[in-house]
């Protein structure tokens, strides 16, 4: 299962590619799902109704995984293990990465800079498969 973050969702609504065709192909062939953490960024980040409703629309068409007491337990080993080894990141992508963590999910984002420092989470590109 492919688990998209936030940003590969911005650039999606942007039709930035490579990743807006990633991510419609994804979708299209129902593999993209994204988390509670996503959701409530994008949401937030609506700055008009206008741009309220389109993504209201693209989160209707992906399923979410929320943030349950597995999830949750994942997202804090992930927050302590990086905070010991000196190489925090923020709590969201904390939360995220214990989301996609606790389904066996890869995760589709930009940020590898911060996504690759948790141990054992997959990550995908975000150019699209052939």
């Amino acid at each position: 299962m492919i688990v998209a973050d936030t940003d590969v969702l911005i650039d999606f609504l942007a039709g930035r590619e490579p990743t807006a065709e990633r991510v419609a192909l994804a979708i299209e062939r129902g593999q993209l799902q994204t988390t509670t953490v996503t959701r409530v960024e994008m949401l937030a980040g609506a700055r008009t109704m206008r741009e309220l409703q389109t993504v209201r629309a693209l989160l209707q068409a992906l399923p979410t995984l929320t943030l349950d007491e597995a999830a949750a337990d994942r997202a804090a080993d992930v927050k302590r293990d990086l905070e010991r080894r000196g190489q925090p990141i923020g709590m969201a992508d904390c939360l995220i990465a214990g989301i996609v963590l606790a389904h066996d999910g890869v995760l589709l984002t930009r940020n590898e800079r911060h996504f690759a420092r948790v141990p054992g989470l997959a990550l995908a590109t975000s150019t699209p498969p052939r």
